[in-house]
């Protein structure tokens, strides 16, 4: 039964990591807010069962979310957090008992106001100048898209007014009015170009755009919501809702309908009361957010890892339809996963007209019984792709085709395989083209060898005319480039823009790489670890799989993927052709404080942190000079245990391991 949760742990971990790349880095996300929501609360259920199973790259060990690419990266001076949310009433009530057991009976009042479904921006005045314009990217470092802020009209380029800050981050959501985006949408038809899918990802694709001129007259808008930074803070008032009219006062467009309630009962009849009206705006809203209205209050609330504890954001129910499923397509990912795809009668869900809807995988198509001519649900929860729901049996033709598991792969015609105790069916064959272009895509992203300019567009082009077969043809197109300048949009400056980014790509350390070259089962973690272990590419190459059981997180099953990978000879001719282009295949060493609290150490870390994630832990203790474990053994110095120790802490205590907990943790790191 364990080793079927582990099983399911994993799988849910690499469905959430495809989706977060497709929501934060392509703005292509394929299911509901809702069921992601449920995926990820999945997660938790698992690893608050077993504490040791949670790894630094898990879903629930960081912010969410990644930055976009082809920009300037820059840091936010205060963290971008996410807010949590629920769909559930009573889960806004028990958000309420613990902002009143923080502030000790004292009164305080909420406001609410709507969560408009955008992109979120931190928009920097300096002397009420407009100096900078940031993606939240990952929380902490986002892109600097300041060109493309002063191209959106609602944001202004200087504040006016009085009392004007001498340095603020305003805080806010970039989106699409529907009015501007239909219209914009009947322009592109009237070309003969394909209409944009919905608001929200034509947000993120527009705000992606390295031409500032092209963002011009497509009508995006700007509504603050907060702010980060500000100083000097002691001149300005404690309350927000009186910050948010300063704001309006400099000409900030802030949410006109904004309550300050004095209780979560009157929160929730402002919740409700915009439920029955929100589809009527002109803009696209997924929920409502309830904040604390004052600073110090705030404050003295502070933040998780992950969410402040002073807001919590209320989430509407999925809507839905009803459409009849017409056919099914198949769709390839970078490791072959064979992906259906409803194609429909067009239905109108939260105010867009949709034609397609997930359905994920083939044993959901099972579950379901969906078959061709059928009645289907359709769900959508924001401005998304839909996913199929359920089937009106009642309705089903007696024509109706049931859909097959295709045999062969749709994109090259290869055998397929179902994976051994998993959902997945892939392709088998690595010369697939559409597998080749999902890898290219994933080897540029910025997290990997983050390449500036190679855009999901451009590397389809490149493969098609040719021009790139696989990673190590990226460093040959210097000697291509007129041919990659004549591409359909790319031009002289971005063709520049592309080839140096490819040089530039050059100095990344190996563990981008070994992340970059589609390793099934290794991640970001995971191939950081490998590197650092074995600080070259010639040492990993030659490792066995007895040799890479050795790296902390690294088991079975990815030992043998890293070890076979290596044994091709196609993967090895690559590293040749990468080594020949002058890439970098080393690691640095980590710089570590050998004097420091932790210097000589073996730690473990385990339970549920509030205030750091497990990631950020053992990276305090391995920059402080201490080594992380992930098993408690007899050669364990410490123990540092969060919320649902479990196991570890009872075998520590037997072996006399010392213990400590977050709070004491952070003292000895500070000290």
């Amino acid at each position: 039964m364990s080793n079927d949760a582990h099983k399911e742990l994993n799988r849910l971990r690499e469905e959430i990591r495809e989706h977060d790349r497709r929501y934060y880095a392509l703005g292509q996300p394929n299911i509901s807010d809702r069921e992601y929501d449920r995926l990820l609360e999945r997660v938790r259920e698992i690893e608050t069962l077993h504490p040791d199973w949670i790894t630094p790259d898990s879903p629930t060990q960081r912010v969410g979310g990644e930055p976009l690419s082809g920009f300037e990266h820059v840091e936010h001076a205060v963290p971008m957090l996410s807010v949590d949310n629920t769909y559930d009433e009573s889960q806004l009530r028990e958000f309420d008992q613990r902002i009143q057991k923080r502030l000790e009976g004292e009164a305080y009042s909420y406001l609410v106001d709507a969560k408009i479904d955008g992109v979120a921006i931190s928009l920097t005045y300096e002397y009420g100048l407009l100096t900078l314009g940031a993606t939240r990217g990952d929380g902490t470092r986002g892109d600097d898209v300041t060109a493309n802020c002063r191209a959106i009209q609602s944001v202004p380029l200087r504040l006016g007014g009085e009392n004007i800050p001498r340095v603020i981050d305003i805080r806010g959501e970039i989106y699409w009015p529907r009015i501007a985006f239909d219209a914009f949408n009947e322009k592109r038809i009237a070309n003969g170009e394909a209409p944009f899918a919905n608001p929200r990802n034509a947000t993120t694709g527009t705000l992606k755009q390295l031409d500032p001129s092209r963002i011009v007259g497509r009508g995006l808008a700007f509504s603050a919501h907060g702010v980060g930074r500000l100083e000097p803070l002691d001149d300005f008032p404690d309350s927000n809702l009186e910050l948010y009219e300063l704001m309006r006062s400099w000409g900030v467009a802030v949410y006109t309908d904004v309550k300050c309630v004095d209780s979560i009962d009157a929160a929730i009849d402002v919740c409700k009361a915009f439920g029955e009206t929100r589809a009527t705006l002109g803009y696209e809203v997924d929920g409502m957010v309830l904040k604390i209205d004052s600073r110090k209050q705030r404050e003295r609330l502070g933040f998780t890892s992950r969410y402040p504890r002073w807001c919590i954001a209320y989430k509407y129910e999925a809507e839905q339809g009803e459409s009849v499923l017409l056919d099914v397509d198949f769709q390839v990912g970078k490791l072959g996963t064979i992906t259906p795809r409803a194609k429909m009668e067009p239905v109108l869900l939260a105010g867009t007209t949709v034609r397609h809807a997930s359905l994920h995988n083939f044993d959901q198509v099972e579950r379901l019984d969906v078959r061709i001519g059928d009645t289907i649900i359709v769900e959508k929860a924001g401005e998304i792709i839909p996913q199929v729901v359920r089937v009106v049996t009642e309705k089903r033709p007696k024509n109706a085709k049931p859909i097959k598991r295709p045999t062969k792969c749709p994109a090259c015609g290869s055998p397929v395989e179902q994976d051994e105790g998993g959902v997945y069916l892939r392709c088998t064959s690595i010369d697939c083209v559409a597998q080749r272009k999902e890898r290219l895509i994933y080897f540029c992203h910025r997290d990997q060898m983050d390449i500036e300019g190679a855009g999901k567009v451009l590397i389809e082009q490149l493969v098609d005319a040719g021009l790139v077969r696989d990673c190590a043809d990226f460093y040959t197109l210097h000697t291509k480039r007129d041919q990659i300048a004549a591409i359909e949009r790319m031009g002289e400056q971005s063709t520049d823009n592309f080839l140096a980014g490819i040089e530039t790509s050059k100095e990344k350390p190996l563990s981008k790489l070994l992340a970059a070259l589609n390793i099934r089962f290794v991640g970001g973690s995971t191939a950081a670890a490998i590197a650092e272990h074995f600080e070259n590419i010639d040492t990993v190459m030659a490792a066995t799989v007895e040799d890479l059981l050795e790296v902390d997180g690294v088991g079975d099953e990815l030992a043998a993927s890293v070890h076979t990978f290596f044994q091709n000879k196609s993967n090895r001719d690559v590293i040749r052709r990468l080594r020949n282009a002058g890439v970098n295949l080393t690691q640095p060493k980590k710089s570590t404080d050998s004097s420091g609290p932790f210097a000589g150490l073996t730690v473990v870390v385990t339970g549920t942190l509030e205030e750091l994630t497990r990631n950020k832990a053992h990276e305090l203790i391995e920059s402080l000079g201490g080594k992380v474990s992930k098993s408690i053994s007899k050669k364990t110095d410490l123990l540092v245990v969060g919320a649902k120790a479990g196991s570890k802490l009872a075998k520590a205590e037997k072996l006399g391991v010392e213990v400590i907990d977050e709070t004491e943790f952070i003292r000895r790191a500070e000290a």
